[in-house]
């Protein structure tokens, strides 16, 4: 809200009308600047709204439309058009882009072709707005509004946003046009928006513009409301869109701020692909205008203002379709140059203490704006908390081995000591994966959704839980036989390691089950309790028959083989109930 208000001021003190001058006098401010601002604020917000009912509509397919659809340059290009012209934001696109290629989901190359679809999809605003559509404002609120608050599923609801968010988005335009209609006969204001003939200062303005409110769509449609009005010309429109694609660039640029090197080169192809697209139309502005016009809506009947206020809108929609279409076809040949380019100007550089921290994959505060993605890539994250702690009770040495010489001994107690690396990795990402969560809380959630957070969240303290039963339990009995050279006879030996082997296979089940959504190795987990449980009671027998042979040895054994296996009987509790989330989660 910040970025508006400092948008406005911006424009608003660039205009001579607010200077000192005898001519103000004739015009009422405080109804124009109620309506300006009013609208202007109704607009966005009205944008702002429709484009988070969008995104909760499409959100659950949005990354299986990105991750499959963008096998080649064609068909990147294709979805980026037209996954923004259902989203309605460029911005949201190329943020998701920029999460996607960070994590390893997406390549350089397939986010080239959506980056230059992604600048087509969202032109559809711009025509929508030039078909004079906003006269149907009202009944769309109406309308919008009645699905909203009548209906149960949160579907349907979305749909009534959608139609509530546009219908404020046309109000807004109608409000600003009604209320900049007086400075039609305002010589300041029109000696202002003369200077917009100069291509350059156009392109700055709307760049700028772009930049504070971060949305081209409603900088372009600013632009056709003044184009209605009469205020600028056909020329003047299409520079103005041109500074609205470098201006949307922003928001994406700020989104791969402390992110990876791959995070910000996707960006910056962003930035060169936009920039490199005006610098090759700016000289041919004139011919781009002459084009849409050839194929706009005419009316020779109508002369001077009242002709330019009626033919502008669909001309400036049209060239500002055609010029983004252009761009495409001419730099899609060349989508490897730009990511060659971006790769020499942001060179991939990974320092030895970068390598050596632990950080979410697939986590990104982008994602939050979209509950569906947001919980999807959470899913990813825990699952790759689960690999690690099922690696971590995989590794374990075996308890009580019978070592013969230091150096195996060495090598245990190397073992042990990356086992505790790897807990100190689960604990800051299992920190990270809840902070993530309960900022997700804070947006509305649908039922599945808040289950789905709810779920997730108890997944991740069972993982967390295993993970520190495995240094604060199991650890020190491996240092105290290993310190005591205590060892386990070959028949101990055999079921010990038989038994952990297969709790270890349960926990692993449990983690791919969760990974892959596979009911059946949930159940695996669940069937396995008889199996383990007779190699328990084996553990147990053999404990019963050596007590007789009690020494003060023996019994340090046998009371370290039963914390030990009152660990993997833990380890197996826990394994189980991640499973049983995965069976409740299918059921509901």
């Amino acid at each position: 809200m910040n970025r508006i208000l400092i948008a406005l001021i911006l424009v608003c003190s660039s205009f001579p009308a607010f200077s000192n001058n005898t001519a103000l006098v004739e015009l009422d401010y405080t109804s124009m600047s109620m309506g300006l601002f009013g609208g202007l604020a109704m607009f966005l917000y009205g944008m702002e709204k429709m484009a988070d009912a969008l995104k909760r509509a499409a959100g659950s397919r949005m990354k299986q439309v990105l991750g499959t659809l963008t096998t080649n340059r064609v068909s990147s290009v294709i979805t980026g058009a037209g996954l923004t012209a259902v989203i309605q934001s460029s911005s949201v696109t190329t943020v998701l882009l920029v999460g996607f290629v960070s994590a390893g989901l997406m390549s350089l190359n397939q986010a080239v072709g959506v980056i230059m679809g992604a600048n087509i999809g969202t032109t559809i605003t711009a025509q929508i707005i030039a078909f004079k559509v906003t006269k149907a404002a009202m009944a769309m609120i109406a309308i919008g509004f009645v699905i909203e608050m009548t209906s149960k599923q949160q579907q349907n609801k979305n749909y009534g946003n959608i139609i509530f968010g546009l219908g404020l988005l046309f109000l807004g335009m109608n409000l600003m046009s009604e209320a900049m209609s007086p400075l039609r006969v305002f010589q300041p204001f029109i000696d202002f928006m003369a200077k917009m003939d100069n291509p350059v200062f156009a392109i700055l303005l709307a760049a700028s513009f772009t930049a504070l409110v971060q949305s081209s769509s409603a900088t372009t449609g600013i632009v056709i409301m003044l184009a209605s009005q009469g205020f600028i010309s056909l020329e003047s429109g299409i520079a103005m869109s041109m500074g609205a694609n470098i201006g949307t660039c922003v928001t994406a640029l700020l989104a791969a701020i402390g992110k990876s090197t791959e995070a910000k080169q996707t960006s910056a192809i962003h930035l060169l692909f936009n920039l490199v697209g005006v610098i090759i139309w700016l000289p041919l502005i004139a011919v781009l205008a002459n084009v849409s016009a050839s194929i706009s809506p005419s009316y020779p009947d109508l002369v001077g203002m009242e002709r330019l206020a009626v033919e502008s809108p669909r001309q400036i929609a049209n060239a500002n379709t055609l010029f983004n279409v252009a761009n495409t076809l001419i730099m899609l040949p060349f989508s490897t140059f730009f990511v060659l380019s971006v790769k020499r100007l942001i060179p991939h550089k990974t320092s030895n203490k970068e390598k050596q921290k632990i950080a979410p994959k697939y986590i990104k505060s982008e994602y939050l704006a979209t509950p569906d993605i947001a919980l999807e890539q959470a899913h990813l994250e825990i699952a790759r908390v689960g690999r690690r702690v099922s690696n971590m009770v995989n590794q374990l040495p075996p308890l009580a081995a019978n070592y013969t010489n230091d150096r195996d001994k060495q090598s245990a107690r190397q073992t042990l000591r990356e086992i505790e690396k790897v807990e100190d990795e689960v604990d800051m990402l299992h920190g990270q994966i809840l902070s993530y969560l309960g900022r997700l809380r804070q947006s509305p959630l649908s039922s599945n959704e808040s289950r789905q957070q709810i779920k997730l969240v108890s997944i991740t303290d069972q993982l967390e839980s295993i993970a520190d039963l495995v240094v604060n339990a199991m650890l020190p009995l491996c240092y105290k036989t290993l310190d005591g050279s205590i060892s386990a006879s070959p028949e101990m030996r055999k079921t010990l390691d038989l038994t952990q082997s297969r709790v270890n296979r349960a926990l692993l089940d449990s983690v791919n089950a969760i990974r892959r959504g596979d009911n059946q190795l949930a159940e695996n987990v669940l069937n396995a309790k008889r199996e383990i449980n007779a190699l328990l009671d084996s553990i147990l027998q053999l404990q019963a028959e050596r007590l007789a042979q009690a020494t003060e040895k023996r019994l340090d054994i046998f009371r370290i083989q039963m914390e030990w296996v009152e660990s993997l009987k833990r380890i197996y509790t826990l394994s189980k109930r991640i499973a049983k989330l995965q069976l409740r989660n299918s059921a509901d």
